[in-house]
């Protein structure tokens, strides 16, 4: 017997509230196209191009003393940022363009030990990435993104074949959705964004995919038994069912990457971040945007036609 959290045969009327939520969605949406245009994401060197150095120190400093320290260098604009649990102990220092990238932590560890003495600053990693590949990355994890909606909604209108193609659009719709309220809270967060970031979002369109298609098998199940009802009765219970199943595996999910954000240090902070706020979405865009998408093509009607498809 598997665990129940909540009963089968509860009623909540998630189909009911559709029209605010899509609504509020709609607006968070615009929202993110809105901030992804006039702010942008906060792109990491495997994107943008550069150098970024992780520069670790004795004793506690500042980002202003750093810069001054490495203003004989001749370096052009540099960005520093407090990186770490202890504050003023680890820095991440950014370059845009620097010419022999090969030296670049020698020259900084010298230039710096005459600062902070010999053991007063340490050069941990330095990583370069050219201008040229970063564009190419950039393009690259943009069409992946792009190839996977579209294709995971191909997977689910096939699928759903018999049934009705409106669950694939439904599934892709509802995976738009998640990508611009990731990234809405990217922009916001201005964590940076890197290979390992987009390796998070593509995890969140897979997991988002495995959510609707849950809900949606449900919905076919009981459009086949109970030809009679309405749609929107058959997916209201349909999500009741799985209510309890969707909060058992997300919840799940949710309670480890929110211990991996707050434990897992700096450098997996913005794929946990990324995989917490896509995994909440998901199991939101599963219940209030693939169903409505559903419930807008089959028409407020009797089931009809989609229960003799489903049976």
């Amino acid at each position: 017997m598997s665990l129940q959290l909540i009963r089968p045969d509860i009623n909540l009327d998630f189909v009911g509230k559709r029209h605010f939520f899509v609504i509020l969605s709609t607006v968070i949406n615009i929202a993110a196209v809105l901030m992804l245009i006039f702010v942008g994401l906060n792109y990491g060197v495997d994107f943008v191009g550069g150098s970024v150095v992780q520069v670790q120190f004795e004793k506690p400093t500042s980002a202003n003393a750093i810069r001054d320290s490495l203003k004989p260098l001749g370096l052009g604009e540099i960005t520093v940022q407090d990186f770490g649990a202890s504050a003023g102990h680890t820095y991440l220092l950014r370059f845009e363009k620097v010419a022999n990238i090969g030296s670049l932590g020698t020259k900084l560890g010298n230039r710096l030990a005459k600062t902070y003495g010999p053991q007063g600053a340490k050069v941990v990693r330095v990583e370069s990435v050219g201008a040229k590949v970063g564009g190419d990355l950039r393009r690259r994890g943009f069409l992946a993104v792009v190839f996977a909606t579209v294709f995971m909604g191909v997977f689910i209108a096939f699928q759903f074949r018999h049934t009705s193609w409106s669950f694939g659009a439904g599934a892709v719709i509802a995976l738009v959705h998640d990508v611009l309220v990731v990234s809405l809270a990217l922009v916001i967060s201005q964590f940076q964004f890197d290979l390992t970031t987009l390796a998070a979002l593509l995890t969140v369109i897979g997991y988002s995919v495995h959510d609707t298609v849950i809900v949606s098998d449900r919905i076919r199940e009981d459009a086949a038994k109970r030809r009679r009802e309405p749609i929107e009765s058959i997916m209201n219970r349909a999500i009741n069912e799985t209510l309890s199943r969707t909060i058992l595996t997300s919840g799940t999910a949710i309670v480890v990457l929110i211990a991996l954000l707050a434990f897992g240090g700096p450098i997996l902070r913005p794929s946990a971040f990324t995989l917490l706020i896509g995994f909440i979405t998901g199991t939101y865009s599963s219940i209030y945007i693939a169903g409505p998408v559903v419930l807008f093509w089959e028409g407020h009607h009797r089931v009809g036609s989609l229960s003799s498809r489903a049976a």
